[in-house]
């Protein structure tokens, strides 16, 4: 059987939790889509042109080590608002989201442009602050040297980018649920989108 569900947001919200643990309960495969852009910032930064580096990207380029700072966060917030580079990933994605089995895709396009027929939809979001906090948090326990503040910046300026993009930008769906992890944990967002996939499971195997 085939089903998708497409979870969307903004950085830092908690999509990527979300979408881990949807994957892991049903047994859906799991592609962070952001991964792929990272991979293509990174490979920029290393000097490659943002079109070649989508267009030639391989599976071991999206497992190295070094794609979580904030230097390739930003480079792939920038070219991710390329359109040549989101054409070169477009059918990578959609081919992940078609197999067999399920597939949970996060991103920010994907309820919109990559998967809109997707079965369901996600858009995870949260404020400013309480994000800026959490990538703060994971980048100190990562050992970068970063200040909340100077994260917070980051923060709103990759949300200026991915919300102000002409090509795909990061908006909800208009089918989408809205979850809202400001003052959630873990479990209680996680519980509130096994919740969500499950009845929209249940209705497709009714039908």
């Amino acid at each position: 059987m085939k089903f998708t569900v497409a979870i969307d947001g903004p950085a830092a919200a908690g999509k990527g939790t979300v979408a881990r643990a949807v994957a892991a309960e049903f047994g859906f495969a799991h592609l962070d889509t952001g991964l792929l852009y990272r991979a293509v910032g990174r490979r920029v930064l290393d000097g490659v042109p943002p079109e070649t580096a989508a267009s030639t990207l391989r599976h071991d380029d999206v497992l190295r080590g070094d794609l979580r700072t904030p230097e390739v966060s930003r480079a792939a917030s920038e070219v991710a608002a390329l359109p040549g580079v989101r054409q070169a990933l477009v059918e990578y994605q959609r081919e992940f989201a078609g197999r067999d089995g399920g597939a949970v895709l996060d991103g920010r396009d994907i309820g919109t442009v990559i998967c809109p027929s997707a079965e369901a939809k996600l858009f995870v979001t949260a404020s400013e602050v309480a994000r800026a906090h959490r990538r703060w948090l994971e980048l100190t326990a990562a050992g970068h040297d970063a200040t909340e503040a100077r994260v917070l910046e980051d923060i709103r300026n990759r949300d200026a980018r991915d919300a102000g993009r002409r090509d795909a930008p990061m908006i909800a769906a208009s089918d989408a649920v809205i979850l809202d992890t400001s003052d959630l944990d873990v479990d209680e967002m996680s519980a509130f989108a096994l919740a969500e996939v499950r009845t929209r499971l249940a209705g497709k195997q009714r039908a």
